[in-house]
């Protein structure tokens, strides 16, 4: 069975259909590259896959659990649609970091959130065991250090991974755009997700600074995570991707090989994206 199975994902906004009946897999490790015009529907299907957009209708299973399933007469809660975004990172084209916050802090962030809901979640359980007041709040101090230790230490670690260990007290108005998108990345990866997801993780930086991160990109994939990518980097996808998905007018008009994808489109529509993207790059 694949690590990440998409069934008959149809999307609709309004009378507009973006996404019309997409079946798409992977497995453990593999790294994924979509591509395709604008409008082709590539975004909205990894807003779906993240449950920032409800899919229509479909069915999404991830490492042997069910995770949606539109035929399902349900509506998660909020705390249950959380739970289940935890299994995904997204990093967003245009960093989204909070201002207000040195580097550090946004990469803890999330992490110290989720950390409260593991506290009041511990306490019921601690007072479903009737234990006295002094030693429910003993261990819930304990726990709490020892949680807030990992949580710094797996910071430190995300910032060495990126190469900004010395901008850890800096603030996203004092980092250039790729500096800002390599802390994007930590922080998508600093609730350790079972699949990354990439936005167009180059679109808003200039040519200089898209270098720094694709390498930390290509550094995730030395690692054998699981990675989907919204790209529009045609040589990146190549020598990142263990598979390339070719999404045109809602639905995926071919995917493959990245040598096969690129060297030996099929596609009418595919051989005129290509081609169009050769021209865009002056070649």
């Amino acid at each position: 069975m694949a690590y990440l199975t998409i069934e008959n994902f149809n999307k609709s906004f309004g009378n507009t259909k973006v996404l019309k009946g997409i079946n798409l897999s992977m497995e453990k490790g593999e790294v994924v590259s979509i591509i395709g015009s604008s409008g082709s529907g590539k975004t909205t299907l990894l807003r779906c896959i993240n449950f920032l957009e409800t899919p229509d209708n479909g069915v999404m299973m991830l490492d042997g659990s069910t995770l949606f399933n539109s035929e399902q007469n349900y509506k998660d809660s909020e705390k249950i649609l959380r739970e289940k975004r935890l299994n995904f990172g997204l990093v967003f084209q245009s960093f989204n970091l909070f201002p207000q916050y040195n580097v550090f802090n946004n990469i803890s962030l999330a992490p110290t959130l989720l950390l409260k809901d593991k506290l009041k979640e511990l306490k019921k359980q601690l007072k479903a065991q009737k234990l006295s007041a002094k030693e429910i709040k003993t261990r819930i101090n304990e726990f709490k250090e020892n949680e807030k230790k990992i949580i710094e230490q797996d910071t430190f670690e995300l910032l060495e991974k990126i190469g900004l260990s010395d901008k850890k007290d800096a603030f996203p108005c004092e980092l250039s755009g790729g500096q800002c998108q390599r802390v994007a990345i930590a922080r998508a990866l600093a609730l350790k997700p079972k699949i990354l997801c990439f936005d167009e993780p180059t679109s808003a930086l200039d040519p200089e600074l898209t270098g720094e991160v694709l390498k930390v990109i290509r550094s995730l994939k030395d690692e054998d995570r699981t990675m989907i990518i919204v790209t529009h980097e045609m040589g990146f996808a190549k020598h990142v991707s263990d598979k390339i998905v070719f999404m045109a007018d809602g639905i995926i008009e071919e995917e493959g090989e990245p040598k096969t994808i690129l060297e030996n489109p099929k596609s009418e529509k595919l051989k005129a994206f290509l081609h169009g993207v050769s021209e865009k790059d002056g070649e």
